[in-house]
């Protein structure tokens, strides 16, 4: 079977390919600047040359045609027709209190997708011209979604409920919901077959580092708490997102600075985080390589960082009662090992041995950063948030196929 998996923003389209027989990428890429007559497409086949190409695309519908006319391309194409795609898996960031699970489009789905467009007004509507864009150029094909929010909803009351008016959560569903959620599952599976241990038996921290930043503390094999919230702004110190603040803040600067409430959103949402401290972005290879050069600003922002990203890690030991492992993962997380650094040797109290060298060591392989000896185990594992998708679509296809 091959499955098409699909990640749609409101002007960009990432793609997959998946063979799901052997789980191999065919191909693979990305359409930029849609809505522009300068949009690009990426694409980079298995075992032929890539291919950037720019032109008008104006719409989502265009884009995915555009990624299809490539995949048939008589030089750089994987398949001779479109029709061996056999389902296309969307990555969907908020599923509510509605989907704990993966599910098969229909149009009770799309109805319930559309209806949570309030809790998450800048991903939803994008992923559902996503959909949308594949019906218009695809429309026998059967389509698969899959939330960010679904691996959260094992979360128990005491952990999802916030202190306010419970009359907010019945009437307006205002709860914890979690994001990362397909990376948070996926990598902590990964951690249970690294240790040669059931995932049921372990009590792990979950890190999801990157542009967006959430940690899980996952026991007994579900999600028990997890960092970001209603929206993905609350928890950790981001990019370019503030997490956790007083929410006096908002009104007191609202007031203070005459600014509307779209404006503050934006401040704390697109303006706050590495990139309000350091002064110099968001990126932490950047930040890391001025710190080290002296720069105090870039130091502290450094600083804060690791503090609330250890700090959640030992509030969810605390939680949990126990911490057999800690997991880093996604863009920061695989690659800074200044930051993993910096947070193993503060957590050495729990008997937390850093192994400098296998720190220190470069590769997309999944590897201990500890010594054999260390009571907690600290792993880095690469994130397959695709594969996540691509395999709970084929799932749902052979579910569908052997009901029918």
């Amino acid at each position: 079977m091959i499955v098409l998996v699909i990640n749609a923003g409101s002007s960009s389209l990432k793609f997959q390919l998946y063979e799901m027989e052997d789980e191999s990428v065919l191909a693979k890429g990305k359409v930029e600047r849609i809505g522009m007559e300068s949009a690009i497409l990426t694409y980079e086949p298995e075992g032929k040359q890539d291919v950037r190409e720019v032109s008008e695309i104006l719409e989502h519908t265009t884009a995915i045609r555009k990624v299809l006319d490539m995949l048939v391309h008589p030089v750089h194409g994987v398949l001779e027709s479109a029709q061996q795609i056999d389902a296309v898996g969307h990555r969907v960031v908020h599923g509510g209190e509605s989907f704990s699970n993966s599910a098969l489009v229909n149009e009770e789905v799309k109805q319930e997708i559309k209806r949570l467009f309030d809790l998450a007004p800048l991903h939803n509507p994008a992923h559902m011209l996503g959909i949308q864009a594949v019906e218009a150029n695809m429309p026998n094909v059967p389509q698969a979604v899959v939330f960010d929010t679904a691996f959260h909803q094992t979360m128990p009351p005491v952990t999802y409920l916030y202190p306010i008016p419970m009359v907010l959560y019945k009437k307006h569903k205002i709860r914890r919901y979690g994001f990362h959620g397909t990376s948070h599952a996926y990598v902590s599976e990964r951690a249970a077959a690294f240790l040669g241990r059931p995932l049921r038996e372990l009590k792990l921290v979950t890190c999801h580092i990157g542009n967006g930043a959430s940690c899980t503390a996952v026991m007994d094999g579900r999600s028990y708490d997890t960092s970001m919230g209603m929206t993905p702004l609350e928890g950790l110190m981001m990019g370019t997102r503030s997490g956790d603040i007083d929410p006096a803040i908002v009104p007191f600067t609202m007031g203070k600075e005459d600014l509307t409430l779209s404006e503050v959103n934006s401040m704390l949402n697109k303006h706050s985080g590495l990139l309000a401290i350091s002064g110099i972005g968001s990126d932490m290879r950047e930040i890391d390589e001025a710190r080290q050069t002296g720069d105090r600003n870039a130091a502290l922002a450094f600083d804060m960082y690791e503090y609330r990203l250890r700090k959640c890690i030992g509030a969810y030991a605390a939680a949990m009662n126990g911490l057999d492992a800690i997991v880093f993962t996604a863009g920061v997380g695989e690659n800074s090992a200044s930051l993993r650094a910096a947070v193993c040797r503060n957590l050495s109290f729990l008997g937390l041995e850093l192994d400098e060298a296998a720190n220190d060591r470069r590769g997309s392989d999944e590897r201990a950063i500890t010594t054999p000896g260390s009571r907690v185990q600290v792993l880095v594992i690469p994130t397959n948030e695709e594969l996540v998708i691509a395999r709970d679509t084929y799932r749902l296809i052979l579910d569908r196929n052997d009901v029918n």
